[in-house]
């Protein structure tokens, strides 16, 4: 698909988005319309093409500020009721390389780095885990452990309890 002519844009420095672009997040970040044609539907409300709204997306999608477009399911719904976010203290100059190969886990929703907080937190690489018992769960865990190998020196896992939030960031007029 050729991409729609874009108009000048008018940006908002706060978020590196110009009018538009802004509006379409706004119109998108609680998800689609569930209708057939869902981008037309954005398009109308937003009186743009069809073709521009598909364009604007992939063009933020290839910036980096939207990251995917994707279905996010109920997961416990689909009997995911054992859910749990291990946590890993992985040697720092292994931990992007194996926290890439953990992220690539099919049972993993989830997976980052974030800064130790030493002597309190010594875990750095995070992954979410889900199943429909914590056995499976800790069967994924097993897992996640036989890749980290020795560059890991502890763990732990974190069992959801209940959901507090299940939405993404949203955008506010400041």
């Amino acid at each position: 698909m050729t991409p729609a002519a874009r108009p000048e844009p008018s940006h908002d420095p706060r978020a590196g988005l110009d009018r538009v672009d802004r509006s379409l997040v706004a119109a998108t970040q609680a998800g689609l319309p569930l209708v057939p044609r869902p981008y037309a539907t954005i398009a109308s409300w937003l009186n743009l093409s069809e073709e521009e709204v598909i364009a604007r997306l992939g063009a933020l999608q290839d910036r980096g500020i939207v990251r995917r477009i994707a279905i996010a399911p109920n997961h416990y719904a689909l009997g995911m009721t054992a859910n749990g976010m291990s946590v890993w203290d992985v040697a720092d100059d292994r931990a992007s390389a194996l926290g890439a190969q953990v992220g690539a886990l099919p049972f993993v929703t989830h997976c980052y780095l974030r800064p130790r907080a030493r002597p309190v937190w010594p875990y750095n690489l995070f992954a979410m885990l889900h199943g429909s018992t914590r056995e499976a769960v800790e069967a994924q865990r097993s897992q996640v452990a036989a890749i980290l190998g020795d560059a890991c020196a502890a763990h732990d896992i974190l069992y959801s309890t209940r959901i507090l939030k299940k939405t993404g960031l949203r955008l506010r007029d400041d």
